[in-house]
């Protein structure tokens, strides 16, 4: 297994007449791969909170099942910052399809076993293995962005990207319709999800490939004459760190990235905050049927696709590069959204709609940015580890209170409860952003001085 894993050799490298024609189909090729990949990795990590009512009318507690949800997030926090190290010195292929396999056989077991939902232990522990599986997901794809596309274009790219999840979110509430209705079985709504997402991982084993070197071309700094300006670049980089070389020099001792990943603690709260019980809260609150909460539930991550793509633009064009600002901009107008949306009363289900929208095209430019500036700060080979680090504020501390402490909220003081902590963690995020203003200002300020 330890040899499957293993980064696979350095080729002699192309004549130069078939460099640009490999490097051109190769890039859309692992490009396409870790795309359909990473949306195939959030259909079996999202679709357990469309279970929950269900899960709820035989008896559980909010609190309960926020505390097995929480399994996800645990693990996958743990999992995205210690798996992020593995697979700096991994082959990204195999590892990303690996982790969709097993994180598959996970919710295929929990549909089909009927133990398996019978305890809330019991579904805490398949949902933190399932967690656990799940961090193998996004640090290969890092891995690979860095080591297929260059700096410049980058952040471009990485937005495109980051709708991945978006497409694959979006999909978990209507493939749940109709998993219903074919099989008329809640538990339909976890293992047909399985299946799909084991073709997946097929595609991605037929899809991406390691690193351009593997396939015996140049690597992308020396093929596109771009290099990165925001560390010092050597030759060096593309060989491989070991962990304590990536761990002690690259990323605890970054004291920006230390920020960030705090900030995206609060950033994560507020995403998972709305997300998770939005089935649950438009259900019990506003009357919302199954149907019309698993489509709302769709749109929420469909609407972010538009609102990541207009935040990497603007960030990139309009703020120079500076993700700061934009993300500030995005936090605030979501806190607006968060509050009509939660004194909106029932019957006014076109507003609730339209705020749960407006949250999902506004949040999920943060998380994309806080990404992207991650892969800016240290180099490639230590890109995984870097966000897995970020990873773990932003689910250990953020999207486990949106699970364990919202449910305890809601279950002894109401919803007004839980809505009150979304509201303060979108401040607090607001805060510790604008806290690397004057850092973004600083570095922008030397690289006009340099182009000058």
């Amino acid at each position: 297994m330890i040899g499957f894993l293993k980064p696979p050799p350095h080729q002699a490298q192309k004549p130069d007449e078939l460099i640009d024609a490999s490097y051109t189909r190769l890039r859309w090729q692992v490009y396409i791969g870790i795309f359909v990949g990473y949306a195939g990795y959030y259909l079996v990590r999202k679709n357990f909170s469309l279970a929950m009512p269900h899960l709820i009318e035989a008896g559980y507690t909010k609190t309960e099942l926020g505390f097995a949800l929480s399994g996800v997030a645990i693990a996958y926090g743990l999992s995205k910052f210690i798996m992020g190290s593995v697979s700096d010195r991994s082959n990204a292929r195999n590892f990303m399809a690996v982790g969709l396999v097993m994180s598959s056989l996970v919710l295929i077991i929990m549909g089909l076993v009927p133990a398996a939902t019978g305890s809330v232990s019991i579904m805490f522990l398949l949902l933190l293995a399932n967690g656990w599986f799940q961090g193998m997901g996004w640090p290969p794809c890092g891995r690979t962005m860095v080591h297929w596309f260059s700096a410049s274009e980058r952040g471009t790219k990485m937005a495109l990207w980051n709708v991945a999840h978006n497409v694959g979110g979006g999909l978990v509430g209507p493939f749940a319709i109709l998993a219903m209705a074919i099989f008329a079985d809640w538990h339909a709504i976890l293992y047909l999800h399985g299946f799909v997402a084991l073709a997946i991982a097929l595609f991605i084993w037929l899809t991406v490939r390691d690193t351009p070197q593997s396939e015996g071309l140049p690597c992308i700094e020396a093929y596109k004459n771009d290099y990165p300006k925001s560390f010092a670049y050597d030759k060096a980089h593309e060989d491989e760190f070991s962990g304590r070389e990536i761990f002690f020099e690259y990323v605890l001792n970054n004291r920006l990235l230390w920020a960030i990943a705090i900030a995206n603690a609060f950033v994560y709260l507020v995403r998972y905050g709305v997300l998770d019980w939005a089935p649950t809260y438009l259900s019990e609150v506003k009357g919302f049927s199954f149907e019309e909460a698993g489509w709302a539930y769709a749109l929420y991550e469909w609407a972010g696709i538009p609102g990541t793509l207009l935040c990497g633009y603007l960030s990139d064009k309009v703020f120079r590069g500076r993700r700061a600002p934009v993300s500030i901009i995005y936090l605030f107008l979501t806190l607006i959204c968060i509050l009509v949306y939660w004194f909106n009363p029932p019957g006014k289900p076109a507003i609730d709609i339209f705020m749960l929208v407006s949250i999902g095209f506004l949040i999920y430019g943060p998380v994309m940015l806080i990404g992207v500036h991650v892969l800016d700060l240290v180099p490639k080979k230590a890109a995984g580890t870097a966000a897995g680090f970020t990873g773990l504020f932003g689910y250990v501390g953020g999207a486990v209170s949106a699970n364990i402490v919202i449910g305890a909220l809601v279950d002894r003081a109401g919803w007004d409860a839980g809505f009150t902590l979304i509201a303060v963690s979108c401040v607090i995020s607001i805060v510790l952003i604008a806290m690397t203003w004057r850092s973004e200002n600083r570095v922008l300020v030397q690289k006009t001085c340099t182009k000058d």
